[in-house]
């Protein structure tokens, strides 16, 4: 495994593509944040901050297939629970009424 040896980034230094880099390098080395911090030169609580934003950033970013899957599913149950609920709604009245006579 290639280790990455960075100088000490500095606040002013850190740009998009930066943060970018070293949230690919967590992902994809199987190294721990605070392995990838130490070699990059930034504090482990300011990766996880940014690991933290770019996974909320994605998960609110738009439909995923997934979630669109289970949306389907769910539609398709509540479909189906509230047929039922309205078949036994039916029934319930019907059987009140036959008991009242």
């Amino acid at each position: 495994m290639m280790e990455v040896k960075m100088a000490r980034a500095k606040r002013s230094q850190i740009t998009g593509a930066f943060k970018e880099e070293a949230l690919r390098i967590l992902s994809t080395s199987g190294r721990t944040v605070a392995e990838v911090a130490g070699d990059l030169g930034i504090g482990k609580s300011t990766l996880q901050r940014w690991k933290t934003q770019a996974t909320e950033t994605e998960l609110l970013s738009g439909p995923h297939p997934d979630v669109e899957k289970e949306l389907a599913r769910l539609r398709q149950e509540n479909k189906i629970l509230r047929q039922e609920r309205d078949l036994l709604k039916n029934a319930a009245a019907f059987f009140a009424r036959e008991t009242s006579r």
